[in-house]
């Protein structure tokens, strides 16, 4: 359940629509250093797979990564002589700015890469992207460390990995099995607003682009891969390590402090089923009332931790107000986050201030306990004193989830429909102001697709793009809809989403297709 009041950045899920704009489905990305040799051997395979196999359009993107060898040439010469083929030179070093600029620069609605080594077995491609496609999921990754995956590998890299996989789980809660395996897909829409927020721009990037992905509630599809070492890798273990783990620490830190603005990368209310207002489900009770009192439990061991450290230099009222006040603040955050699902900065400090209201009740209810044992004995023990503050906080505990979900924290749906703006899609207008969604023309996405690499070099990464419309549109300058349809969005949703037209080419499965074994080659 949703309840803070940001309509999110991203469009809802859906299958890509067929059309006839002539732009690729598929862009995979292979970033490379100083890989004359590799290159052409990993161009070549990988388009003679794409042409067997993949039933869609699609282009392959050589970023060059400032190589000093004669990878640029063979790139170009690619380029010329494989028409699915672009290169793009960079001139600075770091994989995760090459996935960054040129993925944002793509036109396409399904963005991969892999490592020029083709370590991973191509038949998991198909399976990576596909349910990208389909609208399932926002990102896709290739798992080395999937029960059913096959992995040929030394035990040096087998340990190194799965080593830092358990510090991702442990230190922020990553549910994802693999972060390292250089064989990941992504939807145009949800890198647009998702690459912005990744700050690190070499190895790290994966993991970074992951967490922040699934801390967002974005859902990430896992493929079990066949993968072969390549024994000639060039990656530095050591550096890259460090590396990780100082992005590590960056991350959790934001994470933390709530410096990552998540919400941007929430989906329009109504995409998630848990938003439907269903008839004879109860709308997430049960749910709150586990998460209520999970965070209640470790509160109250928190709050009677502090009360003994305060006791010790301190009287009995003063303890209890400091441990409360303290606690209390701490309760509010985590109920926040866990019980009501609320994510990002807004509204935190209404949120916390409400909360402090109801730490003032729950410290009457306590603090008359303690005064109520005091008047009764003048000495009283210390185990005591907790067994009365335990008794109190009881009341207060129900007290306060009462208060949290009728008051500070209130299910938002049930006003959506008195706040709901109504939006007619009207082929006439083309405010920007207006709820219409807008459209690229067809010369502009001709223009896309013949120069997608020519980019000037003092363009920003980060610069935004047209996002994908929410429904199929006729193949038009502008977007053409029936008069009676509407839409219902969130108050302030509706007046300035312009989403341009990323319709794609799909392409039939060719019939003489065939299946042959890949053959890999011999490193």
């Amino acid at each position: 359940m949703r309840t803070d009041s940001s309509p999110g950045n991203l469009p809802a899920r859906e299958h890509l629509p067929a059309g006839s704009a002539g732009t690729p489905v598929l862009d995979v990305v292979i970033p490379v250093y100083n890989e004359e040799k590799d290159l052409q051997p990993c161009v070549v395979r990988l388009h003679e797979h794409l042409k067997r196999t993949f039933p869609y359009a699609f282009r392959i993107t050589v970023a060059d990564n400032a190589s000093t060898d004669t990878t640029p040439q063979v790139a170009a010469r690619l380029e010329s002589e494989i028409p699915e083929v672009r290169s793009f030179r960079l001139e600075q070093k770091g994989r995760g700015r090459a996935l960054r600029t040129v993925w944002s620069a793509s036109d396409a609605p399904i963005l991969a890469y892999m490592d020029v080594d083709l370590s991973t077995d191509l038949n998991a491609l198909l399976p990576l992207v596909a349910p990208l496609i389909s609208g399932h999921s926002d990102l896709a990754i290739g798992s080395r460390l999937a029960r059913s995956s096959r992995v040929v590998r030394g035990a040096k890299r087998e340990f190194i990995s799965r080593t830092y996989n358990l510090i991702l789980r442990g230190s922020l809660q990553a549910r994802f099995s693999d972060a390292q395996c250089g064989f990941k897909a992504i939807r145009r829409d949800v890198a647009q607003v998702l690459l912005p927020l990744i700050e690190d721009t070499g190895w790290f990037f994966d993991t970074e682009m992951l967490v922040l992905a699934e801390r967002a509630g974005l859902r990430i599809h896992e493929v079990p891969v066949d993968w072969v070492d390549d024994p000639n890798s060039t990656v530095h273990i050591v550096k890259t390590a460090t590396d990780d783990l100082k992005g590590v620490w960056r991350v959790g830190r934001a994470l933390t402090t709530g410096s990552l603005p998540l919400d941007r990368l929430a989906r329009p209310f109504g995409d998630d089923p848990r938003d439907r207002d269903l008839t004879d489900v109860p709308k997430g009770l049960a749910r709150q009332l586990v998460g209520f009192c999970v965070v209640g439990a470790l509160s109250t061991l928190f709050y009677l931790l502090l009360y003994s450290v305060f006791r010790s230099f301190s009287g009995s009222q003063i303890a209890n107000a400091l441990a409360l006040l303290v606690s209390a603040v701490a309760n509010t955050a985590a109920n926040r986050r866990l019980t009501f699902g609320v994510r990002g900065r807004g509204s935190a400090v209404r949120h916390q201030a409400q909360g402090l209201v109801v730490f003032g009740i729950g410290l009457a209810l306590t603090s008359g306990s303690l005064a109520a044992l005091n008047a009764a004995t003048s000495s009283p023990a210390h185990s005591t004193e907790l067994a009365v503050l335990i008794a109190a906080n009881l009341a207060a505990t129900v007290l306060r989830f009462l208060l949290f979900r009728a008051w500070v924290f209130p299910d938002r749906r049930e006003g959506t429909a008195a706040s709901t703006v109504v939006a007619s899609h009207n082929p006439a207008s083309h405010n920007p102001s207006s709820a219409t969604y807008g459209t690229t023309t067809a010369a502009h996405q001709q223009h896309q697709h013949q120069h997608p690499h020519h980019l000037p070099h003092q363009q920003h990464p980060h610069s935004p793009l047209p996002q994908r419309p929410n429904a199929t549109a006729p193949q038009a300058p502008y977007t053409d809809y029936d008069h009676n349809q509407t839409t219902e969005f969130r108050a302030g949703e509706a007046a300035d989403r312009t989403w341009g037209d990323a319709t794609m080419q799909l392409q039939a499965v060719r019939p003489h297709d065939h299946d042959p074994r890949d053959t890999r080659d011999a490193r």
